[in-house]
């Protein structure tokens, strides 16, 4: 199986669709509370490009996480900062099918990478709720490392959630 992401395209928006419909409910945990109208095509087509509108102005850089050329999930280099913070946050997902596969763990690598290597940022974080340990070990083979708990970060499946804090930097 070859692992990539690349970055999200108007193409996308099907795909995607179709793949967030699938896996709706196994997603639920671990997102924020979506309206119906994400999951349909056209909710997805907004999205992307959305997504796109922000990549050109430089605050983010929208992925979409590939096995064998076939989309299975979704990276956002988000709220990326120049100067002298270069900085980002990065938040992903893969379907059920793919996890536990090694989607995940390639995609956060590729997309670090890119964050150091072509953006020229020195720091990548990420969040976890704090039982989501598959997460967390794919942050961990990544190198990064735990740095903090956030409690109530963020709104996720309708409530704010606690978060396990993680980063990376590029030295």
């Amino acid at each position: 199986m070859e692992h990539d992401v690349r970055p999200i395209e108007p193409a996308d928006a099907p795909a995607l669709a179709s793949l967030l419909a699938r896996n709706r409910a196994w997603l639920a945990p671990w997102d924020p509370y979506r309206p119906d109208s994400f999951f349909t095509e056209d909710g997805q087509r907004a999205e992307v490009l959305a997504s796109i509108r922000r990549r050109e102005q430089g605050t983010m850089m929208p992925l979409v996480i590939t096995t064998d050329g076939a989309v299975v999930g979704r990276m956002n280099l988000n709220s990326i900062v120049m100067g002298a913070f270069c900085s980002a946050t990065l938040g992903y997902w893969v379907s059920e099918d793919a996890g536990s596969k090694g989607a995940a763990t390639a995609a956060v690598g590729l997309a670090t990478r890119m964050a150091f290597d072509r953006l020229g940022l020195h720091r990548v974080e990420a969040g976890t709720l704090p039982h989501n340990e598959r997460s967390q070990r794919v942050l961990e083979k990544n190198g990064f490392e735990r740095y903090g708990y956030a409690p109530r970060y963020l709104r996720i499946a309708g409530e704010w959630q606690d978060h396990v804090l993680f980063q990376r930097t590029a030295d």
